[in-house]
Parts: C-alpha cells; structure tokens; sequence
C-alpha cells in the first residue's frame, strides 16, 4: 500500500480507501464479525482511510465501526457524513445547514466513540442552503476540534469551486476531497468534476468502482453468479454486458479478476483518484486489494474505453476542436500550459 496526500493538506492517506456501507447490513451485508474481518485485512495491507455516513444501516455501520476503532483509533483516518434525513417527518432533521450539521455530527461522534472526526463529509449537495452557511459552519467545528479536514461528496462542479474560492477569500477551512462515482460505466466525472478536482488539488474518492457489482465478474464467470448481489440480472441492459464483458476478457489475458481490472482502470486514470473498496466479505475485499498490484497495460486500457462511447460532451469536445482557425498559425507552435 502506498500513500499519498489528501488534497493539499498534509494528511497521508491509504492508495484505495474502505468504504463501511456493509457494515451491519442485514440482508446482504457484513456481520460484525465479517466487517471485524474486513476491517482487520484492509489495516494488514497498510489501508488506513475508513468511510461511512451516519445513516449506513441505520447507524449500525458507525456504531459497529467504533467498536473495531477500540484501541487503534489513532492509527486510522475516520470519515463520516451527514445530510441524508436522520427523521423523514422533520425538516430540519436533512440537508447541510448548520442546525442538521451540529445534530448528526455530534450522534456521529457518540457512535463511533470518538471525540473528533478525521474527515467530515457533506453528503450531497442541498439546493436550499446556501454553501456559505455550510462550508462556515464546517470551519467552525474545525476550530472546536470536533472535525480535522471537510469533504464533498455528489455535488456539482461549481459549487465546490464557489465553496472553496469563498473559503480562500474568507480564511474557512476549504474542501480537500470530492467523493463522486466512477467507474467505466459510469465516467460523468470526467466532463467537469475531474478536471475541477485536479484544478484545485483536491482527492478523489471514487465510489461504485465494480458499478455495483456489474464490473466484479458476477455476471459474465463462466461458472455463473459467484456471490449475492442487489442487482438483479434482469435489469442489466446491453450497454452493462458489453462493458463487463470487455472487462473479463481482459482478466482473462493478463491473469487477473474482473474486479481487480475494473479497479485498476480508475486508479490509472488519475493520481487524484482512490478507489473506495466496499466489501461483503473478506475474500472479496481479498480480490479487491489485488488491484494494487495491478498495472493494466495500455492497450487492454484502450480497449476497455472502446468497449463504451464516451466523450466529454460540451464545451470539451468543441474546444478541442479549436485550433489555427480560432487562435491562429501561430498557436500551432505555442508551448504553453494546458490545464486539466
């Protein structure tokens, strides 16, 4: 495992993060025996960033994720998040404004028996309160202790740009981190949010990297289902089968599992993105962490994109045509900078 820095901040975190939405789970998730063993290999591969939110399994994920903390709390880089309604017949008891923020906060806190948070996640953008009441009550809680770095998670591009241009002009503690869904099924983030993250230095974390398991090899192993699933096979539509399909092949060429090529694919498209590896058990948590040792050569890269259409869409498909007959002859011989 290596590591690098979130954001530009000089937290060192784990290449591939552990996400705790299994945790708990009842139907198709990880007992707290199971995540005990989850949680127990990631930390033995070097994986020291641990993600839930205060509404997995109905807080179950966090209370159980406390209870492995017990003894080594300092030694991992806990994350949590708010927004998602903690009481469906109050108001106020969802969104991001600083009332919901102090209340999920501290129950997040209690949970995990812990006194301060690593990383605070906003956990979708809310269209009804303003960033700056937001990103100011985060800095305020930073100040108390209660939260040491604060993250985006599922929101436009703009609105963590105008977050963080605000909290540089105003001295508020800025986002380091955007978490967002990636996969080669799901590549949105390269229109916008990608190059806005690279822009300002922030990380990555890439939720969904197996698309819920459509990339894992659960559909396409010649032997059938290898594990349970929420997704029902009826439901995927050509465009899945192909690209999961091309994904196995490629497993198949260079000796690897479905889901170590899917995961690795993410990692090589840019260093600012950690794979967020979810898991129902410890061997496919096990396979998982493979993709580490994973270099996917470049032609199995190019053909995994071909397998999809995909293009940035506009204005990036239209600035790139721009050339001599916009910027002129000269601009053919201009080396300048080109931001991501």
């Amino acid at each position: 495992m290596r590591y690098r820095l979130l954001g530009r901040t000089g937290l060192r975190v784990s290449e591939v993060f552990l996400g705790a939405m299994t945790f708990g789970e009842e139907q198709i998730g990880a007992s707290p025996q199971e995540a005990r063993r989850i949680f127990d290999l990631y930390g033995e591969a070097g994986g020291n960033v641990i993600d839930t939110a205060n509404f997995y399994s109905g807080g179950r994920s966090e209370t159980i994720l406390g209870e492995l903390l017990v003894g080594r709390r300092d030694r991992f880089v806990v994350a949590s998040k708010y927004s998602v309604s903690r009481d469906g017949g109050d108001p106020n008891a969802a969104g991001s404004h600083r009332k919901n923020l102090a209340l999920s906060l501290e129950a997040s806190l209690r949970r995990l028996g812990t006194d301060y948070l690593d990383l605070y996640w906003v956990n979708l953008w809310d269209r009804h309160t303003p960033i700056e009441e937001t990103a100011r009550a985060l800095d305020d809680d930073v100040r108390a202790g209660k939260i040491l770095y604060v993250g985006m998670s599922d929101a436009p591009a703009w609105v963590i740009a105008h977050a963080n241009t605000l909290a540089d002009w105003r001295g508020w503690t800025p986002f380091a981190a955007l978490q967002a869904p990636y996969s080669l099924l799901n590549r949105d983030i390269e229109r916008e949010l990608l190059p806005m993250a690279q822009a300002f230095g922030l990380t990555v974390a890439a939720w969904g990297p197996l698309a819920h398991g459509v990339l894992s090899g659960t559909f396409t192993s010649a032997t059938g289902p290898r594990q349970v699933t929420r997704i029902n096979p009826r439901s995927l539509g050509a465009r899945d089968h192909t690209v999961a399909q091309a994904v196995q092949e490629v497993a198949d060429e260079i000796g690897a599992s479905p889901a170590q090529v899917a995961i690795a694919w993410t990692r090589a498209r840019s260093q600012a993105v950690h794979p967020i590896l979810g898991a129902r058990t410890a061997e496919q948590l096990n396979d998982t962490l493979g993709a580490l040792d994973l270099t996917l050569p470049n032609d199995s890269v190019s053909r995994l994109e071909s397998a999809i259409d995909f293009t940035p869409g506009f204005p990036d498909d239209f600035l790139a045509q721009a050339g001599p007959a916009v910027f002129g002859e000269s601009s053919a011989r201009l080396d300048g900078r080109r931001l991501p």
